[in-house]
């Protein structure tokens, strides 16, 4: 007969000695002494959520916690370093027994303890997307699957859709019949395939980034002995930014406390923005639910922001039905209302700004502590061209600059085909997009569509742009010759040739070809030539939206993109004149990332899902109109629209001192002004929390009824000499 018996822990409390009412504000405390049990901290913006954790960290370690007990989740590994130092720096001590990381490091140090458990080596290596979509590659050949017959998903496409199933918690039919449905009738061949992938990794000894999760998770569902280890080893968990959470980290999370529910999730229901990306709002919004009993802690004092920014945010998120209610309340003194600046139109814009920002360095405002805000990347064009023409440094917050990504220039090589059928690098990026079709193939059609292609081409004229875009001085450009409305355009020779060349066309690439055929045939017309927007949507619509899906990652993303394009390009008039333009904006992406010195402050130009965490002295919002912010997309359902409200939510939350929201009153569609509805989000706030501003442009064709009644100096009025 046995006998159990328990050991005490023995572990010495810290004895911090930390004043933690004096040096928290009430709130914070609440939630840092929070008895144990399931406690939710929603923690505003600029509340000094992190403050709250490292106390709450002090708190459980002072209380006789030892410090491997606890685990801390967060997002970002620079998020987990500034955590754990701050900790260290409060306690004056190591803490390499505190476990802290983001959700994949903590996965991969798990599974390197048990990973014999689910049939993989201890010194299994891990993949990245390159290698993964390497050997995907090498699974689609292995599976002998017939691409040449059907449009088959290329295996970065392959990956994101696999990925965003997983971290879901979706089936893999599931997430292709709501985003993409064109791959149905293959989704059997496709989780063929995939099997053979997983197979694949695990006789390599290898992981990809999602089974760093999804075997942790598997090994804590399936081996009861290893779920109660971590269970009693990590008797406190927190988590960092829970309204980001996907149902394969919150299903994670629940198991890691199902035993003794001790979880502080700290999170803010109103910047919850990456649906997505997969985060689950339901997760942060159902909390009480999912956890019964459950504290919910509001730390709603603001430190970053002034009175009357914040009195906005509150009215800006206030119309959302699915939110936890709350206030921010500023400890700052009081500044200038946010700036509500309506403009004839997007060029009246970025002169504003620009003129602006010279005017805030002017007054000590250092160039990095100013940002510009806006949904897409489209919708701050106008302003870099400005911006370069004032020689005002810029940075971008992206990854690869934008128009250098692949999706934006396979539509633009379709729209430089039409425009100028000589064009040998456009040809071959096109001949390359067909199945079978490589380096070599590209180079013999080529050849064979040159032979065809009426000699006439290379004598005619390319239409000049319509207007000189490269103008800096600020005089008229020089006028264009006025075309000979009877010769012949050098589109029009375009479909003969591509017809003749199809017999260069391999024969696995013969049906694509038709159809290519087709497609620029039709976009040769000269209804369709000269107007570069609708080139764009036809494209797109003729099947290239179905190769952008089968072919790339994050094809939402890049349709929305190209979407943007074709509602930039519509103000243009003619197709050579976006395309000098968008030659144009590539070079300046390229110098604002290389021209300025590294130690040079730059203003920051962002979008908002990119600002998100950070903060600026003063922000500019760019192009609050209908349909653009909120995106057209977004408007359909409650639920978008509400995720939509609260990204503009981020946006204004990011300004520590002025905040400017900018509506152009004009934009250019197809050659033609049309009028812009302001955003509903503008329409939804206090008239009384905003100071309008009605900016005088001296050179808008729609008069000086935009002129403030003596204005203060420190607004201005634009200068008539300015650089245009």
């Amino acid at each position: 007969m046995s006998r159990e018996y328990t050991l005490k822990d023995n572990t010495p409390a810290f004895d911090l000695r930390i004043d933690y009412a004096g040096e928290l504000n009430p709130q914070q405390y609440a939630a840092a002494s929070a008895p144990d049990g399931p406690s939710l901290v929603l923690a505003g913006a600029g509340s000094g959520k992190t403050r709250t954790l490292t106390y709450r960290v002090a708190w459980l370690l002072e209380h006789g916690v030892a410090p491997e007990r606890i685990l801390l989740l967060t997002f970002t590994n620079k998020s987990a370093r500034e955590m754990m130092d701050r900790v260290a720096n409060l306690l004056g001590g190591e803490m390499s027994t505190l476990w802290g990381g983001t959700f994949h490091s903590v996965g991969n140090r798990i599974l390197r303890r048990h990973a014999d458990r689910l049939g993989y080596r201890q010194d299994f290596t891990i993949v990245d997307r390159e290698d993964a979509r390497d050997l995907l590659e090498a699974c689609i050949v292995d599976a002998k699957v017939d691409t040449e017959a059907v449009r088959f998903p290329k295996a970065e496409a392959m990956l994101d859709m696999h990925s965003f199933a997983l971290n879901t918690g979706r089936t893999l039919r599931s997430v292709l019949e709501s985003d993409h449905d064109q791959f149905v009738p293959l989704a059997g061949e496709i989780e063929r395939v995939l099997g053979h992938y997983a197979e694949r990794k695990r006789a390599a000894g290898t992981m990809d980034f999602d089974d760093l999760l999804v075997l942790w998770l598997r090994l804590l569902q399936r081996h009861a002995d290893v779920r109660e280890f971590y269970q009693r080893r990590f008797r406190y968990v927190l988590v960092d930014e829970y309204q980001d959470t996907n149902h394969l980290q919150a299903t994670l999370i629940d198991l890691l406390v199902a035993e003794h529910r001790n979880l502080m999730a700290v999170g803010d229901d109103s910047q919850s923005i990456y649906s997505w990306r997969g985060a689950d709002f339901a997760n942060i919004i159902g909390f009480p639910k999912r956890y019964p009993g459950a504290q919910v802690h509001r730390v709603e004092t603001n430190y970053r922001s002034t009175p009357e920014i914040l009195a906005l945010a509150n009215a800006a998120i206030a119309p959302n039905t699915r939110q936890y209610p709350k206030e921010l309340r500023a400890v700052r003194k009081s500044g200038p209302r946010p700036g509500l600046v309506v403009l004839p139109e997007a060029r009246d814009q970025a002169a504003f700004v620009a003129q602006r920002v010279l005017e805030l360095r002017d007054e000590d405002v250092p160039l990095d502590e100013i940002c510009v805000l806006y949904r897409s990347h489209f919708h701050a064009l106008e302003l870099q061209l400005e911006l370069t023409r004032r020689n005002i440094p810029f940075a971008i917050t992206s990854g690869i600059r934008f128009f250098e990504q692949a999706h934006i220039k396979d539509v633009a090589a379709h729209l430089k085909l039409v425009a100028n059928p000589v064009d040998e690098l456009a040809f071959k990026r096109l001949a390359r997009m067909l199945p079978g079709v490589g380096g070599k193939g590209a180079e013999k059609l080529w050849h064979a569509f040159r032979a065809d292609l009426d000699p006439r081409v290379a004598t005619l004229p390319v239409p000049p742009p319509a207007n000189d875009v490269a103008d800096n001085d600020g005089g008229a450009p020089d006028p264009a010759p006025t075309p000979d409305p009877d010769a012949p355009h050098p589109a029009d020779f375009l479909a003969v040739a591509l017809a003749a060349a199809g017999r260069a066309v391999p024969k696995k690439a013969a049906v694509a070809w038709a159809q290519f055929n087709a497609t620029m045939a039709q976009a040769a017309a000269p209804r369709l030539r000269s107007r570069p927007g609708d080139l764009i949507r036809h494209v797109l619509e003729a099947g290239y939206k179905e190769y952008l899906e089968a072919t790339y990652e994050k094809a939402r993303n890049r349709l929305e993109d190209i979407e943007q394009l074709a509602q930039y390009a519509d103000q243009f008039s003619s197709t050579a004149d976006f395309l000098s333009q968008l030659a144009l904006q590539t070079n300046l992406e390229a110098e604002s990332a290389g021209a300025a010195r590294d130690d040079e402050p730059r203003l920051r130009l962002s979008s908002v899902h990119q600002a998100k965490g950070l903060e600026f002295r003063v922000v500019f919002v760019i192009m609050l109109c209908e349909g653009l912010f909120p995106s057209a997309r977004s408007t359909d359902a409650l639920e978008t629209l509400e995720e939509e409200r609260r990204l503009f939510y981020v946006a204004v939350t990011r300004a520590k001192d002025e905040l400017y929201l900018c509506h152009p009153l004009l934009r250019f569609a197809q050659g033609v002004e049309s009028m812009q509805q302001r955003s509903r989000f503008l329409q939804e706030l206090p008239q009384e929390l905003m100071e309008e501003w009605k900016v005088h442009v001296p050179w808008s064709g729609m008069g000086s009824n935009f002129g403030r009644s003596s204005p203060p100096s420190r607004h201005g009025d634009f200068a008539p000499d300015d650089p245009f």
